[in-house]
């Protein structure tokens, strides 16, 4: 979809909404329009073209002016500034912490979810960029070869098929460009890291008679790390810890630092009685996790490990052309190559003994009985062993240990990802009417290689030594010894020797592919002649197929390298479509009608995996008078499951979860303390400690799978909208002012969800519905570094059981004119959120979540958001800013109710970020750039690790708040 660049301003104003004006741009929409130059385009929301470029639905413009001036390498760090905008699943800042995707950037239209956020590129579907899933990824369309973004917000599944539940995102690629630019770029934060460099080069040539042309790019960016202990907020492991449920609500909650880790490098070892642990020079001492006033910490700081931002470093070349056969037929290609390499860094792996012994609960043998005789272990100390008897009834001594496996060395990948797509069809004119046709391919491929974890039954078989006839210790397996076992020695700082770390070391890796394959055709034009304008239509099929795979090596599918059991995922999928558009004039030039219009469009649906589907909206435009707009939507839309959510197999992950059970005594008489004391485990806990207690280890050691499920059904969302648009061109002192205002309201029934982990503990020690109980699996007796009791999985599996919604209102207010020596532009967006909620079942209350930050969206949302852009262009200087606003949030409401906190008692205030471009035209060809974003350096606000929204590393939520920092860059552009 195509808007010619002859649009008049009054077209171009009232598209406009949301992202900063520059003063070209705004330059550019005071040019006067000709009746020649209005020619028929399409905008997002509609496949039929028109003589204006208006649409029923609110949509937003992002030019590649704009792109310029926020210097931005990727388009994700642009859009999340728009108040429409929900938190990404997926960023440089929210992803070093998971098993893949690391570095990867997706897009969530109000925060409804990336799944249900359409990415377009010039109106046809780009491959994802997430095995299983449709959301893509923003790495791989360069920001350089954009000639705008128009964002509809609303439900346009009729128009575009599943996935558009919440709204599109189409990007416009560049057209008919001549000659060469070239933009060179480097930065870095004020504290030496962030590190950015960026190489654009944009070659393109036209034909003498402007029909046929072609464009190519090249792109080259890399961004460097940010590492957690960098950062003072980030560079302590730390824990929110309540420590009052009175009082002043805003010390309830107190970050406990440090919070170490209880994994330690030296390692931790349970005899009968108690633990110890070894100093750097071999000795033994006790064992103090955080230190005491008597007593140094030896537990571990995981935050020097992490990283706050993924580096990550891209290539990108891109091409589209157009050939004109004749004056009304023309062949089109667009072609796209990204190569994307990330890494992700987390602290070495964290071993424990049921890593090891699962059967036993952890208890390790100190000796074995070898030809009748009983042998001793040689490896482990006297002083261990001394103290040590037998716990699982074997008759051998047995004990237990966790050990940060420091020798082994951090948790690190590198992946690779590759994404290519190739779309080419035709299109031209037929006596008036319009045709396209088109196939398209795509596919990304990913590599990553990971180090850090280690083969369990090699570590097993290294642990059971015994002495060697030939002098020194030797592995007790024959076999294992034949494949070289070498006995390894966790007693202490730096025991494992290279060979015994040779033997047990397991390299991984995880090899994901995603294939996308496209073909359709559409026709469109004007029906007939009504008395108000032409009856425009627009018809058309599409063919789509989705295949994803997703494969670990072989230790990792079985969980047998200590770490996540990732069994390996493959789906696919297909869908034929056919739809049908029409555009209705019924009054033009009438009183108190200066225009209406009503716009409506169905699409059916056919899907291998959950069948028929249907969806449509209906729209109108009326314009009372030349400078008032009211326009509104009604809509249904359908989201079909993805791979993931149908295929996916059980796979592991680990949680943070919050037990009801904690502080359940005897006699308690709570809401979840009958069905808490029904547990055995629980029982034995309290009868131990007087209450149902958990230590450190246990808080940090829960477990979990996930699971899809292959009958899931499509969801329905239902959407309305309704807005104004002012453009007072009639009133001298308002001509350069522009205002609109649109209500929307998106409701999306039998949605598909994981059931959230810590709803499923409620509702099963509640009593509410006790088949939530099947989720939870809980330790029985006390084991080595576990509690009687404590969560050691909790699962979650999708369903239709869920129910997502928001509500809200958008403002947007632009304004451009000549003030003093130079020219000035405004532009201002704001989104006021109502309501944001989600249900996990039918009959399950509302979770509202606007206003709040919150595990069930995964991050802040807050009520009111706001971008303000200004610039101003004098000669050859200019300077642009924008100011984002974040508001105030409140903790999740669900989580303080565990702690009987009234909802909204504990807040997080509001965030504002300034970021500033100074420019300056060198020469015509010419302009230099500076830039500085965060400019006043805002620190994130503390969100502590056992707070809902957290992201693991950055102890705030970096989804929505800026952890890095002020950071500047300089660049250079030069047109050829």
């Amino acid at each position: 979809m195509m808007r010619e660049r002859a649009l008049s301003n009054s077209i171009r104003l009232l598209c406009l909404s949301g992202f900063a004006l520059t003063v070209q741009t705004a330059s550019a929409q005071q040019a006067p329009a000709t009746p020649d130059a209005i020619q028929t385009v399409q905008v997002t929301g509609s496949r039929i073209k028109s003589p204006n470029a208006d649409s029923p639905s609110p949509l937003q413009v992002l030019s590649a002016a704009d792109i310029a001036a926020s210097g931005a390498t990727n388009l994700q760090e642009l859009l999340q500034k728009n108040p429409t905008m929900g938190a990404p699943s997926l960023s440089r800042t929210n992803s070093n912490f998971l098993t893949s995707g690391g570095g990867t950037t997706t897009v969530n239209l109000r925060n409804l979810g990336d799944s249900r956020t359409l990415v377009l590129v010039n109106g046809r579907r780009f491959v994802s960029g997430v095995p299983g899933d449709t959301a893509v990824d923003m790495n791989t369309i360069p920001t350089d070869f954009i000639e705008r973004v128009e964002l509809l917000t609303g439900g346009a599944s009729a128009t575009y098929g599943s996935d558009a539940v919440a709204g599109v995102v189409n990007v416009i690629l560049k057209r008919n460009f001549n000659g060469m630019t070239i933009d060179a770029q480097g930065g870095k934060s004020d504290r030496g890291d962030d590190s950015k460099r960026k190489l654009g080069l944009t070659w393109g040539t036209t034909s003498a008679d402007g029909n046929s042309n072609i464009m190519t790019h090249f792109g080259y960016t890399k961004q460097g790390a940010v590492m957690s202990r960098d950062r003072d907020f980030a560079a302590v492991d730390q824990f929110s810890k309540m420590v009052a449920s009175t009082g002043e609500a805003a010390d309830a909650f107190v970050p406990t630092r440090p919070f170490y880790s209880s994994y330690a490098p030296q390692g931790r070892f349970f005899h009968d009685t108690g633990s110890y642990t070894y100093d750097r020079n071999g000795n033994v001492i006790p064992w103090s996790t955080n230190g005491s006033a008597t007593a140094a910490a030896t537990g571990f700081n995981r935050s020097d490990f992490r990283a706050i931002a993924v580096p990550t470093e891209r290539y990108l070349f891109a091409t589209s052309g157009n050939f004109a056969f004749n004056q009304d037929h023309s062949a089109f290609f667009e072609g796209t190559y990204s190569q994307t390499h990330v890494s992700t860094n987390i602290e070495p792996f964290p071993l424990a003994a049921e890593n090891i012994y699962p059967a036993t609960g952890g208890q390790i043998p100190a000796e074995f009985m070898v030809n009748g005789k009983l042998v001793r272990n040689p490896i482990v100390p006297n002083y261990l062993f001394d103290r040590i008897s037998d716990t699982d009834g074997d008759g051998l001594r047995d004990y237990y240990f966790t050990r940060r496996l420091s020798e082994v060395g951090s948790r690190h990948s590198d992946a690779d990802r590759g994404t290519f797509r190739l779309a080419t069809g035709l299109k031209g004119t037929v006596k008036d009417w319009n045709y396209e046709a088109f196939v398209s391919y795509g596919k990304t491929k990913e590599s990553q290689v990971s180090t850090g974890q280690v083969n369990v039954m090699n570590f097993r078989n290294a642990l059971e030594a015994i002495p060697n006839p030939a002098g020194g210790v030797m592995c007790l397996d024959a076999h294992a010894r034949e494949q070289g076992c070498v006995p390894i020695n966790v007693f202490g700082y730096n025991s494992i020797s290279p060979e015994a770390l040779k033997y047990v070391t397991a390299p991984g890796s995880l090899d994901n592919s995603i294939i996308q394959k496209l073909a359709g055709g559409s026709i469109s034009g004007d029906l007939l002649q009504m008395p108000a304008g032409p009856l425009s239509v627009a018809l058309g099929y599409e063919y789509r197929k989705e295949e994803s795979a997703s494969v670990a090596d072989p230790l990792t599918q079985s969980g047998l390298n200590a770490g996540n059991a990732i069994p390996p995922t493959y789906g696919k999928y297909d869908v034929r479509e056919a739809y049908v558009e029409a555009r209705i004039p019924l009054l033009k030039d009438a009183p108190f009608a200066k225009q209406l219009s009503l716009l409506t469009a169905y699409r059916h649906g056919d899907y291998s995996t959950v069948g028929k589907t249907n969806s449509w909206n209906a729209g109108f435009e009326w314009a009372p008078t030349n400078d008032i707009k009211l326009r509104g939507t009604k809509a249904v839309s359908t989201r079909a499951p993805n791979i993931n959510e149908l295929f996916s197999p059980p796979s592991q992950d680990f949680p943070s979860v919050t037990d009801p059970c904690v502080g359940v005594t005897a006699t308690s008489t709570g809401t979840y303390d009958v069905a808490c004391r029904a547990d055995p485990g629980v029982m034995a806990n309290i009868q131990r400690n007087g209450k149902f207690t958990l230590t450190q280890p246990d808080i940090q050691g829960v477990s979990g799978y996930n699971r899809g499920n292959p009958n899931l059904k499509a969801e329905k969302g239902k959407s309305s909208t309704v807005g104004i648009v002012l453009t007072p061109r009639s009133i001298p002192a308002l001509s350069k002012f522009t205002f609109t205002a649109d209500y929307f309201k998106i409701d999306i029934e039998d949605a598909i969800v994981s059931t959230p982990r810590q709803y499923s503990l409620e509702q099963c020690y509640s009593g509410a519905n006790p088949a939530f109980c099947a989720f939870v699996t809980r330790w029985p007796t006390f084991t080595g570094n576990t509690s009687a009791g404590a969560i050691r999985y909790s699962d979650t599996a999708v369903s239709n059981s869920g129910g997502k919604g928001t509500e809200g209102v958008d403002f947007t207010a632009s304004w451009a004119d000549r003030v003093g020596p130079g020219r000035m532009s405004a532009h201002m967006a704001y989104t006021y959120v109502k309501t944001l909620w989600d249900k996990p079942l039918p009959t399950a209350e509302k979770d509202e979540n606007a206003g709040e930050i919150s595990d069930a969206q995964g991050s802040a949302t807050p009520k009111h958001k706001a971008v303000l852009n200004l610039a101003y262009k004098w000669g050859a200087w200019g300077i642009s800013s924008t100011t984002t606003y974040n508001g105030k949030v409140a903790l999740d409401d669900q989580f303080l109710k565990q702690y009987d906190l009234p909802a909204r008692s504990i807040s997080i205030g509001s965030k504002v970020y300034n970021d500033f471009q100074f420019t300056y035209a060198l020469k015509k060809s010419t302009e230099l750039y500076l830039g500085i974003d965060n400019a006043f350096d805002v620190k994130p606000p503390p969100i502590i690790s056992g707070l809902p929204g957290n992201d693991t590393g950055t102890e705030t939520n970096a989804s929505v708040y800026d952890p890095i920092g002020r950071r500047y860059y300089f660049g250079v552009r030069v047109s050829l």
